[in-house]
């Protein structure tokens, strides 16, 4: 075999050498994917980043993140929870001051601050509830009782009443303060995965995964109605909205519907059928008759409430996970399955903002006390602050 270093005069005298087909010893064929790249070929397609329009982002997580909940005092106190076990309470713009809220066994599902944004209680699939000092991330006592994990965490509109629903098909009440058991509310025939109490603190409302409402007195543990049958939902609740007079609760479902139903007597008043998918979220404008509903059609649907009619729909890319109308103004913030927030006009339908950063599914979303942030959280494992000071 020839070395091809080597080379003898009279070739050198020759200029150019060619090979014929007795020096090929052996082909070797060679795969596209098995070359080095060139340096510049590509690479702007393959690494284009998508924009980031956050201003903050915390990443104490571990794991996918379930639950997000800002202070009602503290414009900048914000909580966290996932399927790391943990929560966390940390501010926005500090990004060392975090305060990790440890001793679930399991995922943080749901967190929710005290109305006057002294406690925080944070619920976990372990079944238990933990009760912490806001400010100083100081575990105040851990409540116990359901027999499954918690779905939900609600409390008190004027006190430390702290309400909780279970997949055991029960709703715990406790005392926060006292660290007590107040009541339990028994009679859901599956998951407890939605409820809250009036506004006006004289009433519970729970939906259940066995397409039911219920109404119960909070002080006796009495069950006033039971909401089912038609023309009630087919399939599991999934979210409820309590009207601010606390008269009215509308439902959502896995069957794509949502219902009104009067507190007071227990019956079915209206119903909202424009979905054609699960509603995952409602909520309630502060300052007009109107409700908007998300669902996994990939819908978000403004309602008038006085006609029960629908007023526009707002379509997005992906399903509608969550929402939340910005304080008392026109616009709503809908979390989306592919990872986007985006804000609507409830008046002209239109999409006048869409916020990039999450790559995956959004589970939640927060708005700060002085409505000039919007918290996100996702299963990406981060938490993202946008900034929305227009939009109020």
């Amino acid at each position: 075999m020839n070395n091809p270093a080597h080379h003898d005069e009279d070739e050198e005298e020759q200029g150019d050498v060619f090979l014929d087909e007795s020096d090929i010893v052996q082909e070797i064929t060679v795969d596209d994917e098995d070359l080095p790249d060139v340096e510049g070929e590509d690479d702007d397609a393959e690494n284009v980043e998508e924009a980031d329009d956050s201003m903050h982002i915390f990443t104490g997580h571990t794991g996918e993140l379930y639950t997000v909940a800002c202070s009602p005092m503290d414009a900048r106190l914000v909580a966290t929870g996932g399927g790391d076990d943990k929560g966390f309470i940390w501010k926005i713009f500090d990004g060392d001051g975090a305060f990790e809220l440890g001793g679930h066994k399991d995922s943080v599902t749901s967190l929710e601050f005290s109305t006057d944004g002294l406690l925080l209680a944070s619920g976990s699939f372990d079944g238990l509830v933990k009760i912490w000092d806001a400010s100083s991330g100081d575990l105040k006592c851990t409540l116990e009782g359901p027999g499954g994990g918690i779905e939900w965490v609600r409390w008190h509109p004027r006190g430390h009443l702290v309400l909780a629903g279970s997949e055991d098909c029960t709703v715990w009440m406790w005392n926060a303060d006292r660290s007590t058991y107040l009541n339990v509310f028994s009679g859901h025939a599956d998951k407890v995965t939605c409820g809250n109490f009036t506004p006006d603190g004289k009433t519970i409302c729970t939906g259940s995964d066995d397409a039911t409402l219920r109404i119960w007195n909070p002080r006796s543990g009495e069950n006033i109605h039971v909401v089912r049958g038609h023309p009630y939902h087919t399939d599991g609740l999934t979210c409820l909205a309590i009207t601010s007079d606390s008269t009215l609760a509308l439902t959502g479902s896995k069957d794509s519907s949502v219902h009104i139903v009067n507190i007071t007597t227990g019956k079915v008043v209206s119903s909202l059928t424009s979905h054609t998918d699960s509603i995952e979220c409602i909520g309630l404008s502060l300052s007009s008759p109107w409700a908007a509903t998300g669902s996994m059609d990939n819908k978000l649907i403004v309602w008038d409430l006085q006609h029960s009619s629908p007023r526009c729909t707002c379509d997005n890319e992906d399903g509608v996970t969550c929402l939340s109308w910005l304080g008392n103004s026109k616009y709503i913030a809908a979390g989306c399955a592919d990872g986007k927030v985006r804000i609507w006009d409830s008046l002209s339908g239109d999409c006048v903002r869409t916020f990039s950063g999450h790559s995956d599914v959004i589970q939640s979303i927060g708005v700060s006390a002085d409505k000039n942030f919007l918290v996100s959280c996702s299963l990406d494992g981060t938490a993202r602050v946008f900034e929305i000071p227009e939009f109020q």
